[in-house]
């Protein structure tokens, strides 16, 4: 059954403002900071030590460093192509169809001048196409020791995330990082992860790789579609018990996968998947019943409605030891889970959410409140958005968009008043 609560629970991950001056640090504690934070600041060249307390009022002559390990994807890209992005930066670089694309954010519209920290992998000489805002640049590389070259200025018309194209022209090079004297680079490939909220009922809006519309979530669980490399996935996972115990599966529906071991790497327990080639667009339902069986655990059962049969799909139910509960705790988030996909953008609706308590009385859910993880909320990431899109709440992430929505706030979506229909005792149960 659904829990009566009225308030639902939704969240994301960043920080909201970056204009204060950057930490001043001496050139040899960037490279320590850089491989834990990927943000970092160092002296210019021309400036020495001493100078690092005059230059914290005029931080500009300090630059700001971009790693490519943490802050760049490889977005274009043949059939086999052998380009990676490791802990050293772009290598392997073989073919000059392939485009790098490296991020920093702008808080507000100026200039910013651009360097590449680059050195070649064997070979005299490569050359580089950076393209930026739509401006090309032309560096030649030259000599195995790491260096900066420098790029150019360009002017950005206002806030929000500035993408650096890299394009090999010639082979045989190595790229670490960018520089800029302006703007925020902060390990843009983490995970952009639960964006929270309390919904039953999502339209996907977009489907890209990667993506996982969580809708039903729960203390204990959640339920939700998934999509992956090849195929699409409607799943329904439930954590072991608080003490360890271990959650079984009493049975499961037709057609339905067992795949309990780890949960996508967050809990042990168990979990199940249903192949199904869901349709962005198409707007999904899911009910999830959970009820105390009175003899010491909770059984957890979840429906998947398909608009394309017209009909409520049986998704498994779980039986929780060590644990007596109805539902509570009711969140969804949608969440990029392939880090090099942080480069695409992927959206969705929930609306229409209800909650049925043990009398059978149905109360429909209107509030949510909007938060993020740690991604967001140390500012790794700012593309991230979240609240009321007509009738229904919106969750929006990655994509590297300029206009983000602060976290840590309450929203109120109006009420259908349009109560489920659907039987719950009638509802299949193999």
């Amino acid at each position: 059954m659904f829990d009566s609560s009225s308030e639902s629970n939704m969240s994301i991950s960043m920080d909201d403002d970056y204009n204060s001056p950057p930490t001043i640090v001496t050139p040899s504690d960037v490279s320590t900071r850089r491989r834990h934070s990927f943000l970092s600041v160092k002296a210019a060249s021309v400036l020495p030590i001493r100078s690092l307390v005059a230059a914290e009022e005029d931080y500009k002559s300090y630059r700001r460093i971009c790693s490519v390990a943490g802050n760049a994807f490889i977005t274009t890209a043949s059939a086999g192509a052998s380009e990676v992005i490791n802990d050293n930066g772009l290598a392997n670089w073989n073919s000059a169809s392939t485009i790098t694309s490296a991020y920093f954010r702008m808080a507000s519209a100026g200039s910013a001048t651009i360097g590449l920290d680059a050195y070649l992998a064997g070979g005299n000489n490569s050359t580089v196409r950076i393209t930026v805002n739509g401006t090309a640049f032309t560096v030649q590389l030259a000599g195995t020791a790491p260096k900066t070259y420098p790029v150019g200025t360009i002017n950005v018309a206002a806030q929000g995330y500035v993408k650096v194209d890299l394009q090999g022209v010639t082979k045989d090079w190595r790229c670490v990082g960018l520089e800029c004297d302006r703007g925020l680079c902060n390990q843009l490939r983490q995970r952009p992860r639960k964006l929270l909220l309390v919904i039953p009922r999502p339209i996907v809006g977009q489907d890209v790789v990667g993506s996982y519309f969580m809708v039903a979530g729960f203390d204990g669980g959640y339920s939700g579609i998934q999509v992956k490399e090849n195929q699409r996935w409607v799943l329904f996972s439930v954590w072991d018990a608080d003490n360890g115990q271990k959650t079984t599966l009493v049975n499961k529906g037709a057609e339905v996968v067992d795949n309990s071991m780890g949960v996508g790497g967050e809990a042990t327990g168990g979990q199940v998947y249903l192949v199904f080639n869901w349709v962005a667009g198409n707007m999904y339902k899911f009910i999830t019943r959970t009820r105390p069986d009175g003899a010491g655990s909770t059984l957890y059962s979840a429906w998947f409605f398909a608009p394309e049969s017209n009909t409520w799909r049986y998704l498994a139910t779980w039986e929780r030891p060590s644990t007596t509960a109805y539902q509570s705790g009711t969140y969804s988030f949608l969440e990029n889970f392939i880090d090099t996909k942080g480069y695409t953008g992927r959206r969705v609706l929930f609306g229409n959410q209800w909650a049925r308590n043990v009398n059978g009385t149905w109360s429909e859910l209107t509030a949510a409140r909007y938060t993020g993880d740690a991604t967001a909320s140390n500012a790794q990431r700012m593309d991230y958005a979240g609240g009321v899109d007509s009738r229904r709440f919106y969750l929006r992430n990655g994509g590297l968009f300029a206009d983000y929505v602060s976290l840590n706030q309450n929203f109120t979506r109006a009420a259908t008043g349009l109560k489920p229909t659907v039987d719950v005792g009638t509802l299949p149960t193999q």
